[in-house]
């Protein structure tokens, strides 16, 4: 019997939650959204085992929520139907289940990349430093100015960032491990000489603030910050950036900070005269992509005079770009 999972659909619910882990990802989102379609069958279809249109349906006109987040809601629940079909042709059973139609979440494909700016980043950077403190998050002020310049200046997710273990964190070599990472692959970057000695200036506050969380960026509840709690942060910063009348305002990411380091690595090669066949591979180990293709994709938001070089073999990165897994 499942201790997270209420419903007659119980144990498959494990069972396809444990073969995602198997191919190596995540499942913090599709288990909190399948606990709620879990709840939803306990109560509205108890005991019933066969995935239906009608309890599918039934569940996903039952939320209340915003359009831009139904995809959300609709991926987990028709890769559960695929996985319960791919099981029953292999052991006779659910063959019937329903399998939610593939335009109630579809792929939307990857946001587009913003480049900052170099005076964007200069602003930017100076509202960061400026936050003043925030009721949602009252640390914030004094951890954003050391989170934000290490995702942009180590090329982290933004998850990397913010749930960064102090024990992983090693401020006499700069070396940091990397876990809890995409598809669960670990990896070890070098923070630079002038990162390591803003980070060990930022700890000593830490010490004062929060010693015994485990969190590099300790939030004051006790663990670490939340994805929405760090992107206010950064938008509050952004907004007042964008107060300066050299600056335009549009919609960005605390993940643009990512591209950024990518695209100045780039940048830096090319000016450097380096052939980004050879080093493009590098790049990837760095920033922990799976596949080479990934990495690729920075070639094609570089500025066109930058790429009219001897530089880039278009051949091989264009080859590369339909190898992208988006999921």
């Amino acid at each position: 019997m499942s201790d997270r999972f209420l419903s007659g659909f119980s144990a498959k619910l494990e069972a396809f939650l444990e073969f995602r882990v198997a191919r190596g990802f995540k499942t913090d989102s599709y288990l909190r959204h399948l606990v709620k379609f879990d709840r939803y069958c306990a109560a509205c279809f108890p005991g019933q085992r066969e995935l239906t249109r009608e309890s599918v349906h039934g569940w996903l006109d039952s939320l209340e929520v915003a359009i831009n987040s139904f995809r959300d809601y609709a991926t987990p629940i028709r890769q559960f139907g695929l996985y319960l079909c791919a099981v029953g042709a292999a052991d006779g059973a659910y063959e019937d289940a329903y399998v939610l139609p593939e335009k109630y979440a579809p792929n939307t494909g990857a946001c587009n990349a913003y480049i900052f700016t170099d005076s964007e980043m200069t602003e930017l950077f100076n509202a960061i430093d400026d936050l003043s403190p925030i009721k949602s998050a009252p640390q914030m002020n004094v951890v954003a100015p050391v989170m934000f310049r290490l995702i942009y200046t180590c090329g982290l997710r933004p998850n990397e960032g913010r749930e960064l273990l102090a024990e992983n964190v090693d401020l006499k070599t700069g070396v940091i491990l990397i876990t809890g990472t995409k598809r669960n692959k670990e990896r070890l970057i070098v923070m630079s000489d002038d990162m390591r000695h803003f980070a060990r200036k930022y700890d000593t506050q830490r010490n004062l603030i929060a010693k015994d969380n485990p969190y590099f960026f300790p939030a004051e509840a006790g663990g670490a910050f939340t994805s929405d709690q760090v992107y206010k942060a950064f938008n509050k910063a952004w907004v007042q950036a964008c107060s300066k009348k050299s600056i335009l305002h549009r919609r960005v990411r605390v993940y643009d900070l990512r591209h950024r380091f990518a695209s100045a690595c780039l940048n830096r090669w090319l000016d450097n005269g380096e052939n980004l066949n050879n080093m493009l591979p590098y790049l990837r180990t760095y920033m922990g992509h799976s596949s080479l293709s990934e990495t690729a994709y920075y070639i094609h938001i570089l500025p066109e005079n930058l790429v009219n070089t001897n530089a880039v073999n278009w051949d091989v990165f264009n080859a590369m770009m339909p190898e992208v897994d988006a999921e």
